[in-house]
């Protein structure tokens, strides 16, 4: 039975190919003829060759989709497969080194912060401001403010 089907499925694709894709017949044609042929052979591998991207894509795209949702089958159920835990050899005093070194470090937090110290704001005198004014005006005054700056 099984060499009958597989006859069966070697002459039906044996027709389906003689019906999709007739035989050449470059007897008798010239240089010009065949490069035609060439181009229009060349023009229908290119349709093929995209319609079979097409369907590769569509083929991951719904093959990942497939995967998401027997994903969330599994949360929702609550069947999650856990990974195999590795042992560690570690010694009571490792272990116990291990937990001390972290609460030192969660405790220790603020011996590691930076101190800043906070600049005292210059205070300018207070003089007289009729003095100020009466030094400051006419062009000396100008001539003070822009030897000052300088």
């Amino acid at each position: 039975m099984l060499v009958a089907e597989k006859e069966e499925k070697r002459v039906e694709r044996e027709n389906t190919l003689n019906e999709r894709v007739p035989p050449l017949k470059l007897a008798g044609l010239s240089v010009q003829e065949l490069q035609e042929l060439c181009k229009d052979l060349h023009r229908k591998i290119d349709v093929v060759d995209e319609a079979r991207y097409d369907l590769e894509v569509k083929v991951a795209k719904n093959d990942k989709e497939i995967e998401n949702l027997t994903h969330k089958i599994c949360e929702l159920k609550g069947k999650m497969k856990r990974p195999n835990l590795k042992r560690v050899k570690m010694s009571a005093d490792a272990m116990i080194g291990a937990l001390d070194s972290k609460i030192k470090k969660s405790n220790d937090f603020k011996a590691n912060l930076k101190t800043v110290k906070k600049e005292e704001e210059k205070k300018e005198e207070v003089t007289d401001w009729r003095k100020n004014v009466e030094a400051m005006s006419g062009m000396e005054g100008r001539k003070k403010l822009f030897d000052a700056a300088q």
